[in-house]
């Protein structure tokens, strides 16, 4: 549990400390990038999922939806629990190109946990009782994109350890992928330079 803490805050000072450097700024207690609260409806799937702007380029996620966990052991594909600490790594090179970052849209990096439940899932190849858990712990890379009507896309890529409750544990990939809508209107960036 300790290595769990040191670990989450080294990461946060980390990405705190880059946040001095920027050429945009927040102003008051406003996040200048990020949207503040992000709901989204998935359509492919069906799923769900919410985003909490913390600072100018971290987030955190929570959504329930479809993934694919893929390790030593076998594959398991249908509906997990995702979370995610989200480091956006190219806004501010958006905004120089003057590209969309309205409904958090951007590339990002992030410690991830995705929870898969053997009732969930639409198809196996695991040796295992049907009441299986898997959850993974790792990295991933993502691509998200919110256009202006709403509709949002987002890509994940990770690899990480995978724990087993009732079947074997390994490493693998995790890939991740939704299609879905946003039903808040995004707000308007207002771009505050030194």
């Amino acid at each position: 549990m300790i290595k769990k803490i040191l670990f989450f805050l080294t990461v946060l000072l980390f990405f705190s400390s880059n946040l001095q450097s920027q050429r945009v700024f927040e102003k008051g207690w406003d996040i200048v990038n990020l949207e503040r609260h992000q709901f989204k409806f998935n359509l492919f799937g069906p799923g769900i999922g919410y985003e909490l702007g913390l600072f100018k380029n971290v987030s955190v996620s929570t959504s329930f939806g479809p993934g694919l966990a893929s390790y030593q052991e076998g594959y398991s594909f249908g509906f997990a629990w995702h979370t995610r600490f989200r480091y956006y790594t190219n806004l501010n090179r958006r905004l120089d190109l003057r590209k969309n970052v309205s409904g958090n849209s951007g590339d990002y990096i992030a410690p991830a946990r995705s929870i898969f439940w053997g009732p969930l899932q639409i198809s196996d190849n695991l040796n295992g009782p049907d009441d299986f858990a898997i959850a993974f712990y790792g990295m991933v890379y993502g691509i998200q994109r919110t256009y202006k009507k709403g509709f949002n896309f987002n890509v994940e890529l990770g690899a990480g350890y995978y724990r087993g409750d009732g079947v074997p544990s390994g490493y693998g990939p995790l890939l991740n992928f939704t299609f879905g809508w946003t039903p808040k209107k995004r707000k308007s960036k207002k771009i505050i330079f030194n």
